[in-house]
């Protein structure tokens, strides 16, 4: 009986300490998911993470990102010891270009850190790392980011890990993902894998899986449900089927797999926003050949298989790597501890600045194979999908879209009809402005030619090309990202309160930002301009000189009217104004307003 209290006792202080720190503060629990581990006897050998510190005294890097525009890099680190990722100094960083995660890092000791995988015997190719800014949510209150996982992208410590169980050793593993971001292809897996990138055998990982993939069927509804990857199987329970998994579709997931190398594992899934962890499985290995023991290789994975298999997608926030088989009290204060963190935000779409380009036929411009995104990759219409990162494009200030790191551009710097378009590195050449114009269609101003559907066209596939500007249904694509508004002193047309955008929000000069959703402005066929799910409105409907501007619901009054002029300023119809900088003033916080129009430099607003 005695023994009985002191465990309950125990546990109780596990979740105790890891409730200690609560969301929307600048540090996180003094008690954290591996100081958790620690205390019940299983440390942690590798922690992974872009939104948090694991440890509750971690005051190092979490990730690095490379910036395509010139190719330097920086490491992002925390707000404060034990806190939370410092978001701000990635945006500041990548202002004006795309970056790409390239390293993630271990915040052991052991400097088992994660950076884009080499080739391996699936046939892929090396993979990528992730687009910095594909996915934003909140993490105690802050902006951080996660790991954006695409076909193609994907990490790898290479080589036996420090500390990683080998041989049967026991092991246990958590990850936070992404219950909304899931595919039924191999592999979205963080755990341990073979040595080199290729399959070795039965038992030769050890691995969580979120997933939409019946490996052994039957399996109930439609997943997705959390599995464990152990080599040539994604297991459910003891030989693979589990009909009592009944899957995790929480926008954020705990996943949970331990195992013991030897007879027995487990597999637990939660909402890491609330609640507890759910057993699914808690039995013995699959009796198949090779699992008991296991013979684990002490690789380290995340969002490809062992064998470098990449197809899959997926979004992980944070997660580590145990030696020994946690207890479930001590799984359970880790749960408590995530829970406590508050993860919020959307995480079945990318949620930046970026949007699709919808076409003829209601499709969306699309990068061919897949999210790879090599240059001269051909641009083309493809039904649109969601969680496609290759049909999400921003609208850059130089008038360039880009996707992948790389920018719609015109092959050969080509300006003749049908001229086939394609993916090519940001170079700020003619061939890769694109212009919204008022009738919808995208204009390049070098070749005086429009993107065009060739013959109006709308099947997959369909390459896109250069025609002359015809007005014609086949050169309608609308940039639902919108795009920066230029303004005087080489500002963007902002909204106050960082992209809070409620109705009387003021609108303003600022630093243009590439990252900021409210610098981003969509121009509708009714000639509003649109952000954050609202319009550009002259406060109070009014036409008088000195009328300001704010962020209004979008009602198609007239003061929601805007149509820019040859010289360069954008007309209000209804007032026969302008949107002018008082004074021409270029201060950030300037606030706009009408004013009569009159061609100088404080009325220059250029839509692109």
């Amino acid at each position: 009986m005695w023994r009985d209290a002191r465990a309950a006792l125990a546990a109780l202080a596990l979740v105790v300490a890891a409730l200690i720190g609560l969301p929307g503060v600048g540090h996180a629990a003094a008690s954290l998911p591996c100081d958790i581990y620690a205390a019940g006897g299983t440390p942690c050998v590798a922690a992974h993470s872009t939104t948090r510190a694991l440890f509750g005294t971690y005051n190092g890097p979490l990730y690095r990102v490379t910036r395509a525009s010139d190719g330097a890099a920086a490491d992002i680190g925390l707000l404060a010891a034990g806190g939370y990722a410092n978001a701000q100094a990635q945006d500041q960083f990548c202002n004006g270009s795309s970056c790409r995660i390239t390293r993630i890092y271990d915040q052991t000791s052991r400097h088992n850190d994660l950076t884009p995988g080499p080739a391996g015997t699936s046939g892929m190719g090396n993979d990528r790392g992730a687009d910095a800014s594909e996915i934003a949510v909140t993490a105690g209150g802050h902006k951080v980011y996660g790991v954006w996982i695409s076909p193609g992208v994907g990490y790898r410590y290479t080589g036996v890990a420090s500390g990683v169980a080998v041989n049967g050793q026991p092991e246990g593993v958590y990850m936070v993902a992404s219950g909304t971001h899931v595919g039924a292809d191999c592999c979205f897996d963080y755990g341990n894998a073979e040595a080199t990138p290729a399959d070795t055998g039965n038992g030769h990982m050890d691995a969580v899986s979120i997933a939409t993939t019946c490996y052994f069927p039957p399996c109930t509804g439609s997943g997705p449900w959390i599995e464990a990857d152990l080599e040539n199987g994604m297991f459910q329970g003891d030989n693979g089927s589990n009909t009592a998994n009944l899957g995790n579709s929480s926008p954020f997931v705990t996943a949970v797999l331990k195992n013991n190398g030897q007879t027995t594992y487990a597999l637990k899934g939660g909402n890491s926003q609330s609640g507890q962890l759910t057993t699914w499985w808690n039995g013995a290995l699959p009796s198949r050949a090779g699992y008991r023991p296991m013979k684990q290789e002490g690789g380290i994975i995340l969002g490809i298989g062992g064998d470098n298999s990449n197809w899959n997608r997926g979004t992980f926030f944070e997660g580590v790597m145990v030696y020994g088989y946690p207890s479930d009290a001590t799984e359970n204060a880790v749960q408590a501890n995530v829970v406590s963190v508050g993860y919020n935000g959307r995480t079945d779409l990318p949620n930046g600045p970026q949007g699709t380009v919808t076409g003829p036929g209601g499709q969306c411009v699309d990068v061919a194979a897949d999210d790879t995104g090599i240059n001269g990759a051909g641009v083309q219409l493809w039904n649109c999908q969601s969680y496609a990162e290759d049909q999400h494009w921003v609208h850059n200030v130089d008038g360039s879209l880009g996707t992948l790191g790389r920018c719609l551009d015109a092959t050969g710097n080509g300006t003749a009809n049908g001229t086939p378009l394609q993916l090519w590195d940001c170079n700020g050449g003619g061939a890769q402005k694109w212009i919204q114009q008022a009738d919808g269609s995208l204009l390049n101003p070098q070749s005086g030619r429009c993107l065009d559907d060739p013959n109006g066209n709308t099947a997959n596939g369909t390459r896109l090309q250069l025609w002359d500007c015809n007005g014609a249904g086949a050169q309608k694509f609308t940039v639902n990202g919108g795009g920066p508004v230029a303004a005087p002193g080489g500002q963007c047309v902002d909204v106050a309160a960082d992209d809070s955008g409620t109705n009387g929000t003021a609108v303003q000069l600022w630093n243009c930002q590439s990252y900021a959703v409210d610098q981003h402005w969509a121009h509708a066929a009714d000639t509003s301009l649109r952000t954050l799910g609202r319009c550009l409105d002259v406060n109070g409907n009014g036409t008088a000189n000195g009328s300001q501007v704010e962020l209004w619901d979008c009602n198609g009054v007239g003061g929601q009217k805007w149509v820019q002029q040859a010289d360069g300023s954008l007309l209000n119809p209804q007032s026969g104004r302008c949107l002018d900088a008082p004074g021409g003033a270029t201060a950030n916080g300037t606030r706009l307003q009408l004013w009569d129009c009159n061609g100088s430099a404080a009325q220059k607003f250029a839509l692109r």
